[in-house]
């Protein structure tokens, strides 16, 4: 019998203890069933909008904003003192939240709905907004950086409050950063009038894809998607040396494809497959490092993303389609090199796989839960077909709700298979026919009485019940409460910067202090190995990674992402680089701080489930996810990994693949001190140097590099051969 199986309610207490996050206060009636409703209604609009037509833009957004925001106030504490207390229902705290967090909850819900409700109005208003304009705005950016405190922590705060500083002493700053400044009222038309500020792009990504998606993890999950992909990586590579760390990798990369989420991932996958790779050998430090690296790559991996990749629709303005294409390669990479580290590790030390007992039988699963692979399925295709992706993401939650209630664990009937078969079929026609949203309601509203109906004269049960899914909404709202707020509070950001033009002036300043690094890295690097051009680009990328592992240290991706990409990207399309490419390097960047001390939270979650310290857990998860900081380098400078970029060649491909696949092989080795026995120092320092330079886009580099690795190789392959001799 596997001892790899999730328990749903154990995933979410875990999720809570290590991800700030989810980190909700306990309350009491009435509180309580008043938050409950007040999320299960905020998925329901999402749901609903997803699938029969949005609302007006600044309605979908304030609507969106409003729920939001006011919740934040009623399931975070003020304070982490306050947040481990025990309710209690008085007349100060009614439910367990005190009497000035409903206050503040009514005043935000107030700010962020007076747009939509004088909309018609406000067109002839901005750029003079009235004394009610200024008050309601300034209530929203009060509340919304509270909001956003309490969900996230101090740090995207301060970085807005930064930012509205520059905004209004801008006569104030020396040099190049001096500007005219603007009074707290042109700010605030601009952050709150306009769709430049708060209500800018980021919150509608959050209201209209990515709260989708979340909601569809969670399902997912529900349902038992997530089980079924730890049964076929445990099957797959369970049994192999060191088995339960590549368990680890393969289930965190299938599992990263529903949860877009790289503390979720940990938390999930982790409570499984930490506690077996402690039992087989492995150090509780490298354990946990294994987990943290691996589900790092849940914000990169196709369909799903993290929020970020929804980001790149909006800001590229290319299909979605285009986005899933690019992000393939360079997340098979990083799960790549997180693989070869475990095999080598494992290799050294001589650890075991799973034992027949400790790994699930994959055709009972496949048996039980294939079903459940019907929402992914039909996500990927309505996605892949041209649709939007709220209206796949509504597939999918449709389809999840379906599979769940309609199919069971075991022994379905002929009923069961009949109304499953029904509803899918509705599912399509609402899909992939251009009806109007009357036309969509009636034909869902139809299939869901059909169902209802069928269920009860039939008797037909499923594998989750009706509490169960009433559950999975109100939890993914939750779920989706921190990003909503980072999105506001990020909007902030980017009103300053087309407030001001700070964005083009830092650009600038990146520019001059790149070409001057290149100018001194000519002097002594010979102009037949690196162009000026080269070596100016190379030095704006170093700059621009630092800036986003060291912003990504206090806020989550999706903050770090819009950030950098309004004040560094144009830097590095200034120097030639594709924006598909610029985007996807400073994505990538972001999701790494997630394993890079001192606040990384995926090591942090997957260090307390270890027992391991937290600090050497990051940076042993850093060494682990080196090819994902290698690779972003890569595609810079050759554009044909990401297979959609201009320029694309099966020629530059084939040539830069290969380099990585080498590359990352013998970086792995060496990081691992062992390739087919214990590695010497020089051996080592040839194979760093050697890794370099497959790594390297070109054919020349990629041969020398391979030059370099056969001394190692023979040494080894001799070594392994008088091993053996010995041994028998």
């Amino acid at each position: 019998m596997s001892t790899l199986s999730i328990d749903n309610k154990q995933l979410q207490e875990l999720e809570e203890k290590f991800d700030p996050e989810m980190r909700f206060r306990p309350v009491v009636p009435p509180a309580l069933q008043f938050v409950k409703w007040a999320l299960i209604t905020l998925s329901c609009f999402h749901y609903y909008t997803a699938g029969f037509g949005l609302l007006r833009e600044t309605t979908h957004r304030g609507v969106h904003l409003a729920f939001v925001l006011g919740l934040i106030f009623l399931v975070f504490a003020g304070s982490k003192k306050v947040a481990g207390q025990s309710p209690s229902n008085s007349l100060l705290t009614p439910g367990g939240v005190p009497l000035v967090d409903w206050l503040l909850a009514a005043c935000c819900v107030a700010g962020a709905l007076y747009i939509p409700y004088v909309f018609d109005g406000i067109a002839f208003r901005v750029g003079n907004p009235s004394t009610l304009d200024v008050v309601m705005g300034t209530l929203l950016f009060v509340t919304l950086l509270e909001a956003t405190r309490r969900s996230m922590g101090w740090p995207l705060p301060i970085i807005a409050l930064g930012f509205t500083a520059y905004a209004l002493l801008g006569p104030y700053f020396p040099g190049l950063l001096k500007h005219a400044g603007a009074s707290w009222s042109q700010m605030i038309n601009h952050q709150y009038l306009t769709s430049q500020g708060i209500y800018g792009v980021a919150v509608g990504v959050v209201a209209t894809y990515v709260f989708h998606f979340v909601l569809f993890g969670v399902l997912a999950t529900r349902v038992g998607l997530g089980q079924l992909f730890l049964d076929i990586a445990s099957s797959v590579a369970g049994r192999y040396a060191g088995g339960p760390a590549k368990v680890s990798v393969f289930g965190s990369a299938l599992f990263g494809m529903l949860s877009g989420s790289s503390v979720a991932n940990a938390v999930t996958v982790g409570s499984l497959t930490i506690p077996a790779m402690i039992r087989v050998g492995y150090k509780r430090e490298f354990a946990a490092a294994v987990e943290a690296a691996a589900s790092t790559g849940g914000q990169i991996t196709p369909p799903v993303l993290g929020a970020a990749a929804f980001l790149m629709i909006e800001f590229l303005q290319v299909p979605y389609q285009t986005i899933i294409a690019a992000a393939v390669v360079p997340a098979f990479m990083h799960f790549f090199g997180v693989f070869m580290q475990v095999h080598f590790e494992a290799k050294r030390f001589g650890l075991r796989g799973l034992t027949e007992d400790e790994m699930p039988k994959l055709r009972q699963s496949f048996k039980q839960r294939w079903p459940t692979l019907i929402p992914l399925a039909l996500l990927i295709s309505v996605l892949v077909s041209g649709r939007t992706p709220y209206m796949a993401a509504f597939i999918g939650i449709s389809s999840c709700a379906i599979v769940g209630l309609t199919t069971m664990v075991a022994g379905n009937t002929a009923r069961n298979w009949a109304t499953l078969v029904a509803m899918h079929v509705a599912l399509m026609v609402i899909a992939f026919t251009d009806m109007g949203e009357y036309a969509k309601l009636g034909v869902f509203a139809g299939a869901v009485v059909a169902m209802v109906l069928l269920a009860k004269l039939a008797q037909v049960s499923g594998r989750i019940s009706h509490s169960v899914l009433v559950e999975a909404f109100e939890t993914g709202a939750k779920y989706a409460l921190a990003v909503g707020a980072a999105a506001a509070a990020v909007g902030i950001v980017i009103g300053v910067v087309t407030l001001t033009g700070v964005g083009f002036k830092i650009s600038y300043i990146i520019t001059s202090a790149a070409q001057s690094i290149a100018a001194g890295l000519g002097t002594i690097i010979p102009a037949y190995m690196a162009s000026t051009q080269g070596l100016t680009l190379l030095a704006a990328l170093v700059m621009t990674g630092v800036v986003c592992i060291l912003m990504g240290c206090g806020i989550p991706t999706t903050a770090n992402y819009i950030i950098m990409v309004t004040v560094a990207a144009p830097t590095l399309v200034q120097l030639g680089v594709e924006p598909l490419v610029a985007h996807f390097f400073v994505f990538y960047y972001g999701v790494l701080a997630d394993i890079t001390p001192p606040v990384a939270l995926a090591a942090y979650a997957a260090a307390g489930m270890a027992g391991s310290d937290p600090f050497k857990t990051g940076n042993m998860a850093f060494r682990l996810g080196m090819a994902k900081a290698l690779v972003p380098f890569v595609f810079v400078f050759s554009p044909s990994l990401l297979l959609v970029a201009k320029g694309f060649t099966w020629q530059d491909f084939a040539i830069t693949f290969t380099g990585c696949i080498l590359g990352i092989t013998v970086l792995a080795a060496a990081l691992s001190k062992f390739f087919l026995v214990e590695m010497k120092r020089w051996e080592q320092l040839l194979c760093y140097s050697a890794a370099a330079l497959l790594i390297a886009p070109g054919l020349t580099p990629t041969l020398l590099g391979a030059a370099l690795t056969i001394p190692v190789l023979l040494r080894h392959a001799s070594a392994r051969k008088t091993q053996k001799l010995a041994t028998a």
